[in-house]
């Protein structure tokens, strides 16, 4: 046999997906893979019954419904405070994960610089390694994860071509703030640096924190490609609608790059989701609310535990430290918390470029009633917090 890809060298599949199959192998609670275990808006459900019997069913436009562009412009021109020209200025992908691979192959060449911010979600790494380019991290520090803003300079000094941010981030939660953001856009800027950004829980943001669009800020819209989706916002992580917003020559380029990735996103379920894009600002309000009162259950249920983590800004991931059960293989530890505790996370190791065990990562889109099932079931961490795991437990290839 020919030799594969040698690009491949080191790819490993994603760690977050695998965990869900450990939690179907061992029937444990699923706070691994973020996506909810509630419906989405009646509003959508009901289109797509009616759209599934009147269509469309064949292609749309490569990049986009000239309908679905044209809500959406409405929408973000709204949020982000910046005209959006649905003709130009939009792409709509098959989910942020092609957004965010079609924003990287449209700026950067095989052999570029692309800084990321470590803990990351674990996409930009496989981005970077499909499109040959090599990732510059640069360290968000706990407990509020912010950068160094001299070592992030000197990141920008190494000649990069774009920088990666994650607003809200994943896995950490942090929000970034105005003057965070002003701080990157002025390295931008000042090194000639695109700004990739992954906005997809844009509207799951706890007071008093806000959030600011990159490219809502001073002379950063010509240079950022804001990636997103509808998945988070409106509880359809199975419909796999993204978009990329940004300057008509570089979405140009974009379009091109999308129309031979994936051709388009599914037609019909643009046509359905047209129900979101046409939400009352209310809407946004009680989605804010309700993961507002998810954070609380189960923040309050880790407290009463007595284990420790990062609360979460915005997002609806916690990153919980499990230092203290002495366990310093995280990916072991989530196998057994899966296998034996009957609660599934992600190792914390799969965010960080360091060599950092000491973190697993919850997520909290789930019922209340699911979330307060899984709080139960981890009543049974406490005694290992003394004693440790038990002796017999071995590595099973998490």
């Amino acid at each position: 046999m020919p030799q594969l890809s040698n690009r491949l060298d080191g790819f490993t599949e994603s760690i977050i997906r695998k965990m869900t199959r450990v939690a179907n192998q061992f029937g444990a609670i699923n706070l691994s893979q973020g996506y909810p275990d509630f419906d989405p808006p009646h509003e959508l459900t009901d289109e797509l019954r009616k759209v599934a019997e009147e269509g469309p069913h064949q292609y749309e436009i490569t990049w986009g419904s000239e309908l679905f562009r044209e809500k959406l412009a409405i929408k973000q021109s709204k949020w982000m405070g910046i005209p959006i020209d649905p003709a130009s200025n939009i792409v709509v992908t098959c989910g942020s994960t092609e957004a965010m691979m079609a924003a990287m192959m449209t700026v950067c060449n095989p052999g570029d610089k692309v800084i990321v911010f470590s803990p990351f979600y674990e996409n930009y790494t496989a981005d970077a390694i499909l499109t040959g380019v090599t990732p510059i991290y640069v360290p968000l520090v706990p407990p509020e994860f912010q950068f160094d803003l001299a070592e992030l300079r000197r990141a920008f000094e190494q000649g990069v071509k774009a920088i990666v941010l994650c607003n809200p981030s994943n896995p950490t939660g942090k929000v970034f703030t105005r003057t965070e953001l002003e701080e990157i856009a002025s390295l931008a800027v000042e090194f000639d640096t695109f700004v990739i950004t992954d906005e997809v829980y844009e509207h799951i943001v706890f007071a008093p924190h806000e959030h600011t669009y990159m490219a809502s800020l001073p002379g950063m819209f010509e240079r950022t490609l804001s990636c997103s989706s509808l998945s988070k916002t409106y509880s359809i992580t199975g419909w796999r609608l993204g978009y990329i917003i940004g300057p008509a020559e570089v979405i140009e380029v974009c379009r091109k790059v999308h129309d031979f990735l994936t051709v388009g996103a599914a037609a019909p379920l643009q046509k359905a989701a047209l129900k979101g894009l046409e939400m009352e600002e209310s809407y946004y309000r009680e989605l804010t609310d309700l993961y507002e009162r998810k954070r609380t259950l189960f923040l309050d249920g880790l407290d009463r535990l007595g284990l420790k983590y990062y609360k979460p800004q915005g997002a609806y991931y916690v990153l919980v430290d499990i230092s203290e059960f002495g366990e310093p293989d995280d990916y072991r530890f989530c196998e057994w918390l899966a296998e034996e505790i009957g609660v599934a996370a992600v190792p914390g190791s799969s965010f960080f470029r360091e060599d950092v065990r000491q973190y697993i990562r919850f997520h909290f889109a789930k019922k209340e009633e699911t979330l307060l099932e899984a709080l139960k079931r981890l009543e049974k961490l406490v005694p290992y917090r003394k004693t440790g795991l038990p002796t017999h437990v071995n590595r099973r290839g998490v």
